[in-house]
């Protein structure tokens, strides 16, 4: 290889490093679309500011809906745990908030149920981060909501992380423990190091493979090496009880790790907008996905649609002007939802909606493999509004059939 075509490659990995969006990403387009559609569907998402000095606190705060119609092969959210992606600990959580209460554990979720949270972090390491709420799943992994990117500013040696334990010292816990740990380490590191070199002392390999093979292994173990074993067992062992005693001594109240679970009732939430999918078709050569639905319109005012939210991906109804700036724009198309009839739908009234949401942010959001998932159903939530602006949630699922014509 000469010179030159080194230097191609090497151009050609920076500039896959520089420009490719995806190197930055935690991994929130890697599962399959049905799965992001159709289990955690994040809503009304904000960050307090898009920069934080170090030691300054900024809020992540939010709504997820649990999807009825959460996939059958997929076990059930029993034990979920609400986190935080972020490449590093650049950020520290501070406090957690689901529903108005302190979480620090994991949370049976219910299906069709909606939840509010807020976490509040507080800036560590200087730099610019790509940060998103994310929802670990037991036996299914995890489920990663909008990012955003965040500054921290300032001088990482300045944090400071200060706590009062149980017995009402103050103590700092980006420093606290650190001497008693790096010891720790050090211990095992050398304990492991003197039984290394004891049976690195004699020939290795070659000659005992030699002997293995003479049917003479019994002798590679010597009396010696029997007694050095035993006393290394009794010595490590001792070594743990006396630290155990001396830590129980030094801090009697501890608070072991805690392995219960949260319970929390989701929020009460009104269904006055009724909708029933009868057809749903993804359009690959215009990017597009087309509803057709009908929608009963329960309360006391004319509501007009002006939202379809799936899988973090926003699509705005243009008539009704309720476009976030503030939200990630890779995940919002300011008028990507065509509505028809855009007209009020009058109370008490059923009306049969045709919407189509067109972007190429289907594709780049890695979300049109839909048609191609052995579980081929989306989801997605529907947001309503009366003239007053109250919002009414409605959330949909059908099956999607491919439209692979150019027309």
């Amino acid at each position: 290889m000469n010179m030159i075509t080194k230097r191609i490659i090497k151009f050609g990995v920076f500039a896959l490093l520089l420009f490719s969006p995806e190197l930055f990403a935690h991994g929130e387009r890697a599962l399959e679309p049905f799965i992001r559609m159709r289990t955690i569907q994040w809503y009304d998402i904000q960050w307090s500011k898009n920069a934080v000095d170090v030691n300054q606190e900024i809020v992540l705060s939010g709504r997820f809906h649990v999807a009825e119609d959460w996939p059958n092969s997929m076990v059930k959210p029993d034990s979920a745990f609400l986190n935080l992606a972020i490449p590093t600990p650049v950020l520290v959580r501070t406090a957690t908030y689901i529903n108005g209460a302190i979480v620090n554990n994991s949370m049976a979720l219910k299906l069709g149920g909606d939840y509010d949270f807020k976490l509040v972090l507080k800036g560590r390491v200087p730099g610019r981060y790509h940060i998103h709420p994310m929802m670990n799943l037991r036996d299914i992994g995890v489920i990663v909501g909008p990012g955003m990117w965040i500054d921290v500013q300032g001088a990482a040696a300045d944090f400071k992380n200060p706590v009062t334990t149980l017995a009402g010292e103050t103590v700092d816990l980006e420093t606290y423990g650190t001497a008693n740990g790096i010891m720790w380490h050090l211990v095992w590191l050398g304990i492991a190091a003197i039984w290394l070199l004891w049976w690195l002392r004699r020939p290795m390999f070659i000659p005992r493979y030699k002997q293995t093979l003479a049917g003479d292994e019994d002798t590679l173990i010597t009396p010696l090496d029997r007694k050095v074993g035993g006393f290394g067992i009794i010595g490590t062992l001792v070594l743990i009880t006396i630290s155990f005693v001396q830590a129980d001594q030094k801090y009697p109240e501890s608070i072991p790790l805690q392995t219960g679970r949260t319970e929390i009732e989701p929020l009460p939430m009104k269904h006055d907008v009724v909708v029933k999918t009868k057809r749903a078709t993804y359009v690959v050569a215009q990017r597009s996905l087309q509803l057709t639905m009908e929608v009963t319109n329960k309360s006391d005012k004319p509501v007009e649609l002006g939202e379809l939210n799936s899988a973090t991906l926003r699509f705005f109804n243009p008539a009704l002007q309720r476009f976030d700036s503030n939200y990630p724009k890779e995940l919002a198309v300011e008028k990507g939802l065509d509505v028809q009839p855009n007209s009020p739908i009058a109370p008490g009234t059923t009306t049969t909606l045709t919407i189509n949401a067109s972007d190429v942010a289907w594709h780049n959001q890695k979300l049109a493999s839909i048609t191609k998932d052995t579980d081929s159903n989306f989801g997605a939530m529907l947001f309503f509004y009366d003239n007053a602006g109250e919002r009414y949630l409605a959330s949909i699922t059908a099956p999607v059939i491919p439209d692979f014509g150019t027309n």
